[in-house]
């Protein structure tokens, strides 16, 4: 028999900051959404834009550096896999969300983004990551041409 595939790729820009919180067991987490846009000709030849926002949760220490690192409006690329939720809301009625639970984030973009203090290098974490891993001090030389090797 076959096993399933529950795999999410997104690239995307935040709606707004992560929101980093703490529960009683004193694991950590943090939420924020994700726009995703595509593009397409309607019926009429007509352009048309099209944005899905993607609700993120990120567990742990991955959700801990991208509460660091992360910024409204910044690009970012998310793997994960989709999960669901299910509760009732205040009338009595039976509710379903759905959200994005990361198992790797990448900061994109430059340095000289708008509202934002990355580090020198991109900032990629998974899961398994120690945040020295991927998110040390920015360095204290700039790379020249010299220093490319081709």
């Amino acid at each position: 028999m076959a096993r399933g595939v529950n795999k999410v790729i997104l690239l995307g820009n935040l709606g707004k900051d992560p929101e980093l919180s703490y529960l009683p067991s004193g694991q950590s987490v943090a939420k924020f959404s994700l726009a995703t846009s595509r593009k397409y000709k309607d019926k009429t030849g007509e352009l048309k834009e099209e944005t899905e926002w993607h609700n993120i949760v990120a567990w742990g220490k991955l959700g801990e550096i991208s509460a660091q690192y992360l910024k409204k409006g910044r690009q970012a690329y998310v793997e994960g896999r989709i999960s669901s939720r299910k509760w009732e809301d205040r009338e009595g009625k039976q509710r379903t969300s759905f959200e994005i639970v990361a198992d790797e984030v990448v900061l994109l973009g430059s340095r000289g983004e708008e509202g934002a203090e990355a580090p020198a290098r991109p900032a990629a974490a998974t899961r398994s990551a120690k945040p020295s891993d991927d998110f040390g001090e920015p360095a204290s030389q700039e790379i020249t041409d010299d220093d490319i090797p081709f």
